[in-house]
């Protein structure tokens, strides 16, 4: 197939590049790079130095004998978006061109601001472009399992079945973001829906858990065509962050009593949900949603789960517990459903079995590169400071 992959440059665009391109589809990127700048202004610094696009694309094509294009493109140019679908003509739109951070939707009005303009317009405009020059394409765009925030009841794949004063439905799944870059996802998504409704366009939302993991059998290729890997604040996740803190030495950060539950997936597990979406598209008209996780842990469970890895390489770590600066039920039902990949014959990789082999020992060769300053949280959901303030960089 042709591919056309928004956001190539990211961590999971990147990955999903070339293992599209080794399976033999003909891989176009585009990427502004404004992810790179929102890292620098922010103090994200990924833990290994990632080679710029162009050096990463021309390494690919020197290693595998194949070549990817790529444009540097906004989304939000839409006069840019309709010349690329024009040059790539692509059966197929991978979408993870989006600001991804809650923290960083959440640090004043300019960061939410520029949080939901990037994400909700840039989307419009290719929603826009493809109903007028490439209709038949498929959208797989990645949405979040944070959409959903944490309801009192099983969280279906996108849709409910409702009945009310006697009558019945199938609606989107009520959502309850909890941060303005949660709310973009959601903005999306109703966007996406509405488009396949009216235009006849079709699309695949695949709403994602917090993915893990810092190589895939690509970038173990060559230290050229390594992806991104945060720890911080702003950028980083919940795991990359304790995986981290293990390392170091330092007590693993828990927000808050860490009774809050969320879904994880290895980095290896989206690249092949990405292509089953490929490979199964959604027929013309219909918007569809699968929930793209494997395991799911509370934040305290997966401290424990980090902590015990680290003996096995001699590595004693304890946790800590931290004002939680978000606002958020930290002791809450959570039982997401997850079938529709696992038909299409997604078998997963376990959390148990990438800590040691892979996180903490790949940490643990860069751990001079590690910023200490930047592990701890700098962004409060709440007007009101907590009781303990959180610890401030610099």
């Amino acid at each position: 197939m042709r591919v056309l992959i928004l956001g190539g440059d990211g961590y999971l665009g990147w990955p999903t590049a070339m293992y599209l391109s080794r399976r033999g589809h003909a891989v176009a990127l585009l990427d502004n790079f404004v992810k790179r700048r929102w890292e620098a202004e922010t103090g994200g610094r990924p833990l290994i130095d990632v080679p710029k696009l162009p050096d990463r694309v021309r390494a690919w094509s020197r290693i595998s004998g194949r070549d990817i294009a790529h444009y540097d493109v906004d989304l939000c140019d839409y006069a840019s978006v309709v010349r690329v679908l024009a040059d790539t003509a692509p059966d197929v739109i991978v979408h993870y061109a989006e600001q991804p951070s809650a923290p960083f939707s959440m640090i004043d009005v300019h960061h939410a601001a520029a949080t939901q303009s990037n994400n909700v317009i840039g989307t419009l405009n290719l929603l826009w472009a493809l109903r007028d020059h490439r209709p038949s394409t498929h959208l797989v765009k990645l949405g979040t399992m944070g959409q959903y925030g944490t309801p009192n009841i099983d969280i279906e794949e996108g849709f409910l079945e409702i009945r009310h004063n006697n009558r019945t439905d199938r609606l989107p799944f009520p959502c309850q973001p909890g941060s303005f870059y949660h709310l973009s996802k959601v903005h999306d998504s109703h966007n996406v829906r509405f488009a396949c409704a009216a235009w006849g366009l079709a699309a695949t939302d695949l709403n994602q858990g917090v993915v893990y993991g810092i190589e895939t059998d690509e970038t173990k290729l060559d230290p050229a065509l390594s992806t991104s890997f945060h720890y911080d604040a702003v950028f980083g996740t919940v795991l990359n962050r304790f995986c981290v803190q293990a390392i170091l030495g330092t007590p693993l950060t828990v927000y808050g009593r860490g009774g809050q539950k969320r879904g994880f997936i290895n980095i290896r597990d989206t690249l092949r949900c990405v292509e089953l979406a490929l490979l199964n598209p959604a027929p013309a008209g219909e918007y569809r949603v699968f929930n793209q996780f494997t395991e799911v842990f509370g934040v305290a469970e997966l401290a424990e789960t980090v902590v015990h890895s680290a003996t096995r390489l001699d590595i004693r770590s304890r946790i800590d517990h931290l004002p939680n600066p978000r606002v958020e039920r930290e002791d809450h039902y959570y039982n997401p459903v997850g079938s529709g990949l696992t038909a299409l014959g997604l078998e997963p990789h376990l959390l148990s079995q990438e800590l040691v082999g892979s996180m903490l020992r790949n940490i643990g060769a860069h751990t001079d590169s590690i910023d200490r300053a930047a592990i701890l949280p700098v962004t409060n959901w709440r007007r009101e400071l907590p009781a303990t303030p959180l610890l401030a960089r610099g």
